[in-house]
């Protein structure tokens, strides 16, 4: 009889384990999304990698026939399963209420498009004699790739984007013209670096856009990030540049070449070596924003900006070190936390640093002659001393302020020169929340500028009105 009841227990035991995983015509699978959608993506470069979920709403234990891809190795998307990277697989158990996850990326074929594509394939998986099928799509878009290249005189097209993989360099006494409606796209660890000439010639209706080619905005909710790429690096042999209505973002990473690492910035200018009749670097109606490090870092260079936005920036928006000549006219140099830029990240480094020497250690620090003049220039932040000017002996310091509002509650050294300047104003921008820095109809800015004859225009293209306000926008 004992024998009899254990061996009635077992066909039990096994009987029901058997029934938990029996399907029933009613049961079904769900997953995550109703279509895996990929932003656009450069064609021959992988893409980022999408989740999703395969659910399971019964009570019970089931067995799923397979998941593959519809077109099978002639996909363009490749999946992860359960962790094995694979284009099907079969008869895998899902718990009861439980869910399972499938990852998948997708690397598109050029083809002779010029604008975005569209790829598609379906994801099947196969349960209960019944065929569940989720979209997959991806758009794809063509592009120019320049990669570990040292380029030649030329100027780009503006039918496809530009793909910079790792470094670009345009060569000494050679020119890159870069014309209007170009789009320019860095890879994470590329820089462009500029010995010889760079023209960027944008104008107010087609600007020329410098970005990261991370195109998956969905990815970091619809917000751009700083450090994306690295920065535009103008050497000591670099002459007669020109950036005019740009829009250069979320750059300022450190990038390396070879054993050598770079300093976070947007942009870096190196000592002017060739000291020619023309700045170094001019900068008309452009933009710089979102950077991980320093939106400008000068070492002894020469730059003339006018009309133009500097703006969230983890360090220092302008870092003026070891000298140099400087103009900036109806600039805006902002850092306010809160919009793009972390609360936690604009604690202790004023918008602005102004000096003539560069501190190689504790004790030692190389100078350089340094001629500063901001005219008509908005310098507001979050510290309550948005600016640092200091000067060493061993070089020349001239520093001009004029019809500036400026935040800062300490006094400005005496070497500074200073007219009519504004002091821990609130500037009343339209919209800070939404990066509008156009004044209020009661902003302070309105009238308190100085009329110049350089142009009479501001960044948003409208005419100005004399006397000029301060900053790179009028009212």
């Amino acid at each position: 009889m004992r024998t009899y009841f254990v061996y009635i227990i077992i066909v039990f035991v096994l009987w029901s384990c058997k029934k938990t995983s029996v399907s029933d015509p009613s049961d079904y699978i769900s997953f995550s999304t109703d279509t895996l959608s990929f932003d656009t993506v450069f064609t021959s470069q992988g893409s980022f990698t999408l989740p999703l979920k395969i659910y399971n709403p019964q009570n019970k234990t089931i067995v799923l026939n397979s998941i593959k891809l519809l077109q099978g190795a002639a996909s363009p998307f490749k999946l992860n399963i359960n962790g094995i990277a694979s284009i099907e697989e079969q008869n895998i158990t899902m718990q009861a209420k439980d869910s399972m996850y499938v990852f998948a990326t997708v690397n598109i074929n050029p083809n002779v498009s010029n604008s975005p594509f569209l790829v598609e394939d379906k994801l099947v998986v196969s349960f209960n004699n019944r065929v569940f099928e989720l979209p997959l799509q991806a758009r794809g878009q063509n592009a120019y790739y320049i990669v570990d290249s040292t380029l030649q005189t030329q100027t780009w097209k503006t039918d496809k984007p530009y793909v910079i993989i790792r470094n670009a360099a345009v060569d000494e006494n050679q020119t890159l013209t870069i014309p209007a409606g170009c789009r320019v796209y860095m890879h994470a660890d590329s820089r462009l670096f500029v010995l010889g000439t760079l023209e960027v010639l944008g104008t107010k209706k087609d600007s020329v856009v410098f970005q990261g080619d991370r195109l998956d905005r969905s990815y970091f909710g619809g917000k751009d990030y700083p450090g994306e790429w690295g920065g535009i690096y103008f050497t000591s042999f670099s002459k007669n540049n020109i950036i005019q209505y740009a829009i250069i973002k979320n750059g300022g990473a450190s990038t390396k070449l070879g054993t050598g690492s770079f300093i976070p910035a947007t942009i870096q200018v190196n000592p002017d070596s060739v000291l020619s009749a023309t700045p170094q670097l001019t900068l008309k109606n452009t933009i710089i924003k979102n950077s991980f490090g320093y939106g400008i870092i000068s070492f002894g260079g020469e730059i003339y900006a006018e009309n133009c936005l500097l703006h969230d920036c983890s360090a220092s928006v302008l870092a003026i070190l070891q000298g140099g000549n400087y103009n900036f006219l109806n600039c805006n140099f902002l850092n306010i936390p809160g919009q793009t830029l972390a609360k936690t990240t604009h604690v202790d480094q004023p918008l602005l640093a102004l000096l003539n020497y560069y501190d190689i250690d504790n004790v030692n620090y190389v100078s350089g002659n340094l001629s500063a003049n901001f005219t008509n220039c908005l310098l507001w932040g979050s510290l309550s001393d948005e600016t640092f000017i200091n000067k060493k002996n061993g070089a020349t310091c001239s520093v001009q302020l004029s019809n500036c509002m400026i935040k800062q509650q300490s006094s400005l050294p005496t070497f500074v020169t200073q007219n009519n300047n504004l002091f821990n104003k609130d500037p009343l921008f339209t919209s800070p929340s939404a990066l509008n820095f156009i004044p209020k109809a009661n902003s302070p800015l309105i009238g308190a500028g100085i009329t110049l004859s350089q142009y009479t225009k501001d960044l948003a293209d409208k005419t100005r009105t004399t006397p000029y306000d301060i900053g790179c926008y009028n009212h």
